[in-house]
């Protein structure tokens, strides 16, 4: 992978290998951390005292303050330079684990993984400068290519990693696993990542703030609607206020600011825009289908951590085949065609999924896993070069941070939807199905319940589970209708991009 011998790439190091391992494996630890977790939620509710509501903050927490930190990449890095933003940045990251792995409580757990979020923030992006600055144009689509594998191989492979922990240690073991890797990557920056140039670059404080507080409060009405019965409770009301005044009053600020926290030409490259939409669906679909999964494979299924992050891998196989068999190709193709190829695809999984049932094998769960995979695959790296292949080479961190923001807050907002819309319809079909059990659907009297002792006890309460077991079932089927349908509904925005044009020289 060396540099073209007639051009030069802006960022020169004297072992580029070595520096790109770094950075990935920074970037891949960071984006494992998403979903590996998620296998252990179920045994971590109980040791820190939490309930299958707010368990879930342990996946929120961590990506909002990702998204509430993404928006100062651009001038962090052009106030201190990539190589201490990375340092600084895995040190954090790797301390937040170890502090996660120690954490007694749901309010520690919360406050480390927000340290984690903000440590993490950052990495993605600057391994994705990193990655770009250090080759030439001719050799960008396929360092695209490597960097969409390490976007997709941590959310992927934290499943399988996360259950094999927790089923032969325990879930301490999930941020442990942590600390070798980011030693490792903080030693590999240090020798080999080279000094840029930085530059004065006044920051848009103001701006960050309104984003900050509009974000938080979704994600706050989201968190806590559930539990306070949404606009019923005061204090669901004053975080709608707070979203729509921080909304408006960003936007008004943004647009009217002489130097805005992102670059106002970020937002003239119809094809970035557009992009955005993107990754935003990207990350609310696939980081929501990645958070739904385990629970309903331990809990409704009855497999093990390990068994159900092993049904999660196909994923990761077929991502890695289609990448492999036609990642050569992706470069000449239309990237619209396959960005609506892969839309295509995950919805087609997502619909396959609303065929499950409580008794079913587990080769439909591969199939879709598979299919699933090259969905994500033909869609990544399009979505990246339609965003980046228009963009001068001094607005990529900007908009790597602005791109990484999006699809953190589609994350987080996915997630903390589908797990309100699954405890919302668990409850409502918990109702309608209890209705309909009659007298003759039950294989005992009724009226001599009180009679059977506690064997009668025990008869009703299995009965509940069977019922509480169905409507969870049809609540998992409803949230992939949704997903299934905000692929599909998405593909007409790519008649908005533009073919590929060079960007113009700075």
């Amino acid at each position: 992978m060396s540099a073209s011998s007639g051009e030069t790439p802006p960022l020169v190091s004297r072992n580029r290998p070595l520096m790109l391992v770094g950075a990935m494996a920074a970037m891949v630890m960071y984006t494992l951390d998403t979903t590996i977790a998620n296998v252990a939620l179920p045994h971590m509710t109980a040791s820190l005292s939490a309930t299958q509501d707010t368990i879930t903050w342990v996946l929120t927490s961590y990506v909002l303050a990702s998204a509430v930190a993404l928006p100062l990449a651009g001038w962090l890095v052009d106030k201190f330079g990539i190589r201490t933003m990375m340092l600084a940045s895995v040190l954090l990251f790797t301390v937040a684990s170890m502090l996660c792995g120690v954490a007694q409580n749901l309010e520690q757990m919360v406050l480390f993984r927000v340290l984690q979020g903000l440590g993490g923030a950052f990495l993605s992006p600057l391994a994705q400068t990193v990655t770009l600055d250090s080759s030439t144009p001719a050799e960008r689509p396929k360092m695209m290519g490597l960097y969409t594998q390490g976007v997709m191989l941590g959310p992927i492979t934290g499943p399988i990693i996360g259950g094999f922990l927790t089923d032969n240690y325990n879930w301490r073991w999930v941020f442990y696993v942590n600390l070798p890797v980011g030693l490792i990557c903080f030693l590999l920056l240090w020798l080999y990542l080279p000094k840029t140039p930085t530059r004065h670059r006044r920051v848009d404080i103001t701006g960050w703030v309104l984003v900050a507080l509009t974000v938080s409060a979704i994600q706050l009405i989201l968190d806590r609607g559930l539990t306070l019965d949404w606009f019923a409770s005061a204090e669901i009301v004053a975080y709608a206020v707070v979203a729509l005044a921080g909304a408006w009053l960003a936007i008004f600020h943004l647009s009217g600011t002489a130097q805005p926290l992102f670059p106002a030409a970020l937002f003239h490259d119809r094809n970035f825009t557009v992009g955005l939409a993107f990754m935003f669906l990207i990350g609310l679909v696939m980081m929501s289908v990645m958070a739904l999964l385990p629970g309903l494979l331990q809990q409704i299924y009855g497999y093990t951590p390990l068994q159900s992050g092993m049904l999660l891998a196909p994923r990761g196989i077929g991502m890695l085949a289609s990448i492999t068999l036609f990642g050569r190709f992706m470069t000449k193709i239309d990237a619209r065609a396959l960005l609506a190829l892969g839309l295509l695809l995950m919805g087609g999984s997502m619909w396959l999924m609303t065929g499950w049932s409580l008794e079913m094998p587990r080769g439909p769960i591969i199939m879709a896993g598979l299919l699933q995979g090259l969905g994500l695959s033909f869609t990544f790296m399009p979505m990246n070069l339609i965003s980046f292949a228009t963009l001068p080479p001094h607005l990529r961190t900007d908009a790597s941070s602005l791109g990484n923001l999006m699809r953190n807050l589609g994350s987080s907002i996915g997630i903390s939807a589908a797990s309100v819309e699954l405890a919302r319809n668990i409850q409502v079909n918990h109702a309608e199905l209890g209705a309909h059990v009659t007298r003759t659907l039950v294989p005992f009297d009724l009226d001599r319940i009180t009679a059977y002792g506690g064997t009668g006890e025990t008869l009703l309460r299995v009965m509940d589970g069977m019922v509480n077991q169905q409507a969870a079932m049809i609540a998992y089927i409803n949230d992939f209708y949704a997903m299934a349908m905000a692929c599909v509904v998405a593909i007409p925005l790519l008649m908005l991009v533009k073919p590929a044009k060079p960007a113009p020289p700075r």
